[in-house]
């Protein structure tokens, strides 16, 4: 090197100041994991009712266990594609959209913190790349399957809990998640009335459920059970609420042919006349219910707790309608126990009074 007229020391510093340069650059950048940390710690914790749990479940069983190791730098499309091929390989064209949708937001978040210069996801389609357009489900529940699962429900093996809250999702039009994540405290017996808060809400609106004779019941039957002195449904620790998507897997693992490993082996005893059901179906189901009664739309829709979708609407008409929801909620408690009573085999749709 002398010879050649280099400086054998200074190629030696430079070397290694090159070598030390770039350990420095690769140890700052991120990995898909820790984009993902970063990502869950600034937008999902606090951002999202669950803190993120849902989102966290499906990039770790999808995502950080096939490209967590790559830096973030280096996802390519064809990285994102051969993810989504796995899921849907597996017949999952929901998870695989929402894998999509998650992957976006992620790198998208990267993008807007300058921490990548481009989105790779970016170009690729649910329709293309994922499970496609998703059919909007329309399924209710008839009156004859209703009086079905009053009469399948004790012999399903489900605990006594568990059952209540078929009637109480169909009694309060709630949504599965505001049914696990409720406390006591905001069941007021003596005012006939259930508060949903707006942490839990999905629209971030605190709601009010004007309790019919026929919910008081079953959350009474329910608060004798004594699960907890705080969740309506506690978690097996006791330290939480269950799962958002718990009761739904017991509904659903008591529909199958065959038995999932570890799970229950009662198979097909809650299959309907009508097919598959879900648990979110039986809030359609309930406010369908009220529509056939004559409940006007409106109303259901504050029952629900919708928002509504026209601004000007929504700016200007504030009114509660709590008289039309409190008997719109007597109308459809009412409905359900005639059909869930014994020998009710034939019940005529109409409005039926207290006073009937």
């Amino acid at each position: 090197m002398v010879a050649n007229g280099q400086d054998p020391i200074e190629f030696r510093d430079n070397a290694k100041a090159a070598k030390l340069a770039h350990e420095a650059e690769l140890a700052s950048r991120h990995t898909v994991r820790s984009l993902f940390e970063q990502w869950h710690a600034k937008v999902l914790v606090g951002g999202r009712r669950d803190n993120g749990k849902e989102i966290q479940r499906v990039m770790k069983t999808d995502v950080l266990n096939k490209i967590g190791a790559l830096y973030a730098a280096d996802v390519q499309r064809t990285h994102i594609r051969e993810v989504l091929s796995i899921v849907l390989a597996r017949g999952s064209k929901a998870s695989a959209n929402k894998t999509l949708q998650y992957l976006r937001q992620m790198f998208r978040f990267a993008v807007s913190e300058d921490i990548l210069p481009v989105d790779p996801t970016a170009g690729l389609t649910k329709e293309r790349h994922a499970g496609g357009r998703e059919a909007e489900r329309s399924r209710i529940l008839s009156e004859s399957e209703i009086r079905e699962l009053a009469v399948k429900l004790p012999d399903s093996g489900l605990q006594r809990s568990s059952q209540l809250a078929a009637w109480i999702l169909l009694g309060t039009i709630c949504r599965i998640g505001e049914l696990t994540m409720a406390r006591w405290e905001h069941v007021d017996f003596a005012a006939r009335t259930w508060t949903i808060p707006a942490a839990t809400a999905k629209n971030g609106r605190e709601h009010v459920i004007n309790l019919s004779f026929f919910a008081i019941e079953q959350l009474q039957a329910l608060k004798r059970l004594s699960l907890s002195e705080i969740w309506l449904y506690p978690n097996a620790s006791g330290n939480g609420h269950l799962h958002t998507k718990a009761l739904q897997k017991q509904f659903r693992d008591r529909q199958r042919s065959s038995a999932l490993a570890h799970r229950t082996k009662q198979v097909g005893c809650l299959v309907l006349s009508g097919g598959d059901w879900r648990a979110h179906d039986l809030r359609r189901t309930g406010a369908t219910i009220l529509g056939e009664l004559g409940t006007r739309a409106e109303v259901i829709e504050r029952c629900l707790n919708h928002t509504e979708p026209d601004r000007l609407r929504r700016t200007y008409q504030r009114q509660e309608m709590k008289g039309d929801r409190i008997a719109a909620f007597e109308l459809l408690g009412e409905r359900l126990s005639l059909l869930t009573q014994p020998n009710h085999s034939s019940v005529v749709t109409g409005r039926f009074s207290t006073a009937a």
